[in-house]
């Protein structure tokens, strides 16, 4: 297996796998197919530039050259709240998890926002039902700090997501 930051080659695949992610998972996105679908490719190669230092990073898993996972990680660039980033659309797929791959990409995660100088913290939003994606984030070092009922609504029932956060800063005391 490889983890590795996505580029605009890996566009076609990127965007098939997160509209599956999207179609597979509903409880778990807040965006839907019908939302992302119709968007341009620009709008999807945005998400998987390969400039230096793009807002946006995209990490795969790829396993005998097959794109099997994916997860996101998005800065702040406001003065105040430089010192975070997000970990965003996090997806393995089946046939794939149980095999650290989930674990891979967290690490890659964790490590692509240790890169970027004046980051402190990591956070993500979680589907309060999905008990294995919550076990790995808090093996990872994440913890909980909130949980938001009715974050999403799936058809005529809603969602709650649990807020973690992740504190990447090497200095000791600043949890």
């Amino acid at each position: 297996m490889e983890i590795a930051r996505l580029t605009p080659a890996h566009v076609s695949e990127y965007r098939a796998l997160m509209l599956g992610a999207y179609a597979a998972e509903p409880d778990a996105f807040t965006s839907t197919v019908a939302e992302r679908e119709p968007l341009p490719l620009d709008w999807w190669i945005s998400r998987v530039s390969d400039e230096p230092s793009p807002e946006q990073r995209v990490l795969g898993a790829f396993v005998d050259g097959q794109l099997v996972g994916v997860a996101g990680l998005a800065f702040e660039n406001r003065e105040r709240t430089r010192h975070k980033a997000t970990l965003f659309g996090m997806f393995v797929l089946p046939e794939f998890r149980g095999e650290g791959v989930a674990r891979r990409l967290v690490d890659g995660v964790l490590a692509e926002a240790r890169s970027r100088a004046g980051t402190q913290l990591v956070r993500l939003t979680v589907t309060e039902s999905n008990g294995p994606a919550i076990e790995l984030y808090e093996s990872c070092g994440f913890r909980p700090f909130g949980t938001e009922p009715l974050a999403l609504r799936v058809g005529e029932r809603f969602v709650a997501k649990i807020h973690m956060w992740c504190s990447i800063d090497p200095q000791p005391g600043r949890e």
